[in-house]
């Protein structure tokens, strides 16, 4: 799983697609802003950081084929973060 996208590339993605809807695995849906270093989901009111996307990233390229949900991630913000990797093609 060393293709795994770099955290530039999906950075770069996020920004692409502010507020646009995106779904979570329960089918609930989100948007989102990008400032600096965070997005701020339209649903939470703490920020998910870049550093949390890196941390979801590393478990994917870590344990490859064991992560199958949100939860596997075991990061703050996991459902939003697993619906948006989905989103890009990532998982």
């Amino acid at each position: 799983m060393d293709d795994i996208i770099s955290i530039d590339l999906l950075w770069q993605q996020l920004m692409e697609h502010q507020n646009e809807t995106f779904y979570t695995m329960k089918k609930l849906p989100f948007s989102y802003v990008v400032k600096g270093g965070e997005i701020f989901v339209d649903r939470r009111s703490k920020s998910i950081t870049k550093a949390t996307f890196q941390q979801a990233l590393d478990r994917l390229i870590q344990n490859p084929g064991s992560i199958t949900g949100p939860k596997a991630l075991n990061v703050f913000g996991a459902p939003y973060i697993w619906a948006l990797l989905k989103a890009f093609g990532v998982v």
